[in-house]
């Protein structure tokens, strides 16, 4: 399966699962809103089951195919699974004006050392798609002494967030971010009806239908809305290819050459990388598809992959 393009949608359009049974669980933040984690646990479990928290992509939740198929590898190999959906992105919409961004880490630092508290004894792992990749990496390199985290996995991460903004709104990935940013303009326009958008930033509710691209939403709503200049600031401070030198945690990176949400200037050198990152690079495997086999018979390698590193640290 050498196409990027099918790699990227062959799991979300052709896989199908039998549906997983979620304890879901509401973590209220410090700022007053919260956030939705839906737990699927071992059978046996004891004090001491390793746990691994996954962080979706954008728009994504505990539905995507890419997180239901890796929670079954894991809790196959003995690991508890819970899925931290970011501000809005579970089935209840958050309570504040502002929503999620690919450098939010405090979210993700408050939900850690709660678990760290009600867990003690159980070894912590995180695994990242995408924007909760890039996340993720940003997460450890600027608290590189107190990750909570015994090893961590990135997939697909958009290292350099305005190089990753520009690619997908060129060619035939313009696809992906017509779908993404209609996504988010829903998203967007459900925050009219609770909050004045216009007083708070000075966006129009007519003026949503007006945001085609990431450049314009990011400078629309994501970077006003969080404190950030501008897009371009935004995209600056919380691209995690800054932070990769500072990661002390054993962390794997997985990317493919031929990303089609992002061009091969976001691939770091390898002294840029901490002497704790492992980066693998897959000539293919698209945007977190990595799907080995055939059309008809797949393999879903990352799946294997992320088990047997987690194993080894377990």
């Amino acid at each position: 399966m050498s196409n990027a393009h099918l790699q990227t949608i062959y799991s979300t359009a052709f896989r199908k699962l039998p549906p997983l049974s979620f304890e879901i669980q509401r973590f209220d933040l410090s700022d007053g809103d919260f956030l939705e984690c839906f737990w699927s646990k071992i059978q046996n479990e004891t004090p001491n089951t390793p746990i691994v928290v996954l962080f979706h992509g954008l728009a994504g939740d505990y539905k995507s195919p890419y997180i239901q198929g890796n929670i079954r590898e894991l809790n196959a190999a003995g690991f508890n699974t819970v899925v931290m959906h970011f501000r809005g992105c579970g089935p209840q919409d958050n309570l504040l004006a502002r929503s999620y961004h690919s450098g939010e880490s405090g979210d993700a630092k408050e939900f850690l050392v709660s678990l760290k508290k009600r867990f003690p004894d159980s070894k912590l792992f995180a695994l990242g798609f995408s924007l909760g990749a890039n996340m993720l990496l940003k997460l450890l390199g600027e608290s590189p002494e107190t990750s909570l985290l015994n090893a961590a996995i990135a997939i697909s991460p958009p290292m350099q967030l305005d190089v990753c903004a520009s690619s997908i709104d060129s060619g035939l990935s313009r696809y992906y971010q017509y779908r993404l940013v209609k996504d988010l303009n829903a998203a967007l326009l459900r925050k009219f009806d609770k909050h004045d958008l216009e007083k708070l930033i000075g966006l129009k509710r007519e003026d949503v239908s007006k945001l085609r691209s990431f450049w314009d939403f990011d400078e629309a709503y994501t970077a006003p809305i969080h404190g950030f200049d501008s897009a371009k600031d935004y995209y600056k401070k919380c691209s995690s290819r800054e932070f990769l030198k500072s990661i002390q945690t054993p962390t794997l990176i997985i990317h493919a050459e031929d990303d089609p949400f992002m061009s091969s200037e976001v691939i770091p050198s390898k002294e840029e990388l901490s002497s704790a990152i492992k980066l693998e690079l897959s000539k293919h495997g698209g945007h977190v598809g990595f799907i080995g086999g055939s059309v008809f018979k797949p393999s879903y390698w990352l799946e294997s992959r992320v088990v047997e590193f987690f194993k080894e640290r377990k």
